[in-house]
């Protein structure tokens, strides 16, 4: 391997990575930002080549264990510099850019659709559990709508622990959203904690798409209009509400369970 020693804060490079992971929702075209090795070894698993790896001096040795490909640019920094780029309050020893996947509406869109749609979801970890949640219960894909979090938040990603990387995620306005959604037949059920049916009642077999709303107000009474029906998760507890997490969780394990894909 080889391996080019960068001295300089002000290094392109650097600054590069350093704009990525601060200001992650620039834009699908973008290169994102990647730290540690967790997530390096995630992306490269998941068929994601980084154009960049940057790896503090003294910290060499991990790059043996990636299997990375030579076209890859590798730069090793003094570890103050490379934690000056990057954004946890204890930095890793490694990080990366690399180019997102690019995923369109026939990604998601199949015969057995079943779809998340995220309304303004603004805590980074609860994107990431439901993005880890809608890979491991069969998910097809999420759709973000505006005012939700940036999927390449860099507390997203972590949470996510590399669904990121595999599972089929748009960004869309709120009228494309619903009419790609009733154009393939999709019903959409709005997730709600009151004015609902409970959740058993209805056949999640067929395309479904569930909407999930903020963690602090819920969907608008303007989007839940918009849905063919209003689903809600029964809860004998003294509570008001699910998170937002937890929610879309439980909602993804029964759609699961009744296609036959959970025991």
């Amino acid at each position: 391997m080889t391996i080019r020693i960068v001295q300089s804060k002000q290094n392109a490079r650097v600054k590069e990575l350093r704009a990525a992971l601060l200001r992650p929702d620039r834009g699908s075209g973008e290169v994102v930002g990647l730290e540690g090795m967790h997530l390096v070894a995630e992306a490269l698993a998941s068929g994601i080549i980084p154009a960049t790896i940057f790896i503090a001096q003294g910290h060499e040795h991990l790059l043996e264990t990636l299997h990375l490909p030579p076209s890859i640019e590798l730069l090793a920094l003094p570890p103050e510099i490379l934690a000056s780029a990057v954004t946890t309050d204890s930095p890793q020893p490694i990080a990366a850019l690399a180019r997102p996947p690019a995923w369109d509406w026939p990604s998601i869109l199949t015969p057995q659709s079943l779809i998340v749609v995220l309304s303004g979801i603004q805590d980074p970890g609860n994107l990431g559990t439901i993005l880890r949640s809608a890979e491991a219960f069969g998910a097809t894909g999420v759709v973000c709508l505006p005012g939700t979090v940036s999927r390449w938040n860099p507390k997203a990603m972590r949470a996510s622990t590399g669904s990121v990387f595999r599972l089929p995620v748009l960004a869309a306005s709120e009228e494309e959203c619903f009419n790609r959604l009733h154009a393939a037949g999709i019903q959409s059920l709005a997730a709600m904690a009151h004015d609902a049916q409970p959740l058993g009642k209805f056949n999640l077999t067929k395309p479904a798409a569930l909407i999930i709303g903020s963690e602090g107000s819920g969907l608008s009474p303007e989007l839940a209009a918009r849905c063919d029906a209003r689903i809600t998760i029964p809860c004998p507890g003294p509570v008001e509400s699910l998170n937002a997490a937890v929610a879309a969780s439980i909602l993804l394990y029964e759609a699961s369970r009744q296609r036959g894909n959970t025991p």
